[in-house]
């Protein structure tokens, strides 16, 4: 693979990140103080929807992350490699967890839209589950094939 292409998806993969970011620094504050202002009552509202908008981006990063390094192996001639495999075991995995967060703060959603009328937050909620639970498992049918592929390079090494 040229050097180019594994160049533009770092880069993609570092544009990626800037945007969760932002949403992170500037729109997850304005979501408490809104979860804050439909429930005066709940204060401690607003710490669970710090922990729920926050904890995902933990993984989220580590993912990003692991692609940056299975691209960087690719970039070494090291893609037929276990280090590969690992990158992509590990990417499942995060993809898991940030569906499974998604999945424990869905009642947070849900009383969220309740008291808001509005059903989209939940649909909102659902998508994010959606796309990390098919995130990992694409990591994971990429990390079977790369499995099988490196253990017939290595029959094929054995019989030369």
């Amino acid at each position: 693979m040229e050097r180019g292409t594994t160049l533009f998806l770092k880069a993609a993969v570092i544009l990626i990140g800037i945007p969760v970011l932002a949403l992170c620094i500037f729109l997850v504050p304005e979501i408490a103080n809104f979860a804050v202002e439909l429930y005066p009552d709940m204060t401690y509202l607003k710490y669970l929807v710090f922990i729920e908008l926050y904890a995902p981006a933990i993984p989220f990063y580590f993912a990003l992350y692991q692609a940056f390094k299975l691209l960087s192996y690719i970039d070494k001639s090291k893609a037929f490699s276990e280090l590969s495999v690992q990158a992509l075991k590990n990417i499942k995995y995060c993809a898991i967890t940030i569906s499974s967060l998604f999945v424990i703060g869905m009642p947070l959603f849900y009383l969220i839209a309740e008291k808001d009328d509005a059903p989209g937050i939940i649909v909102i909620g659902l998508v994010l589950i959606f796309a990390s639970m098919v995130i990992a498992v694409f990591a994971a049918v990429l990390q079977k094939l790369l499995k099988e592929a490196i253990d017939i390079k290595s029959e094929n090494d054995l019989t030369v």
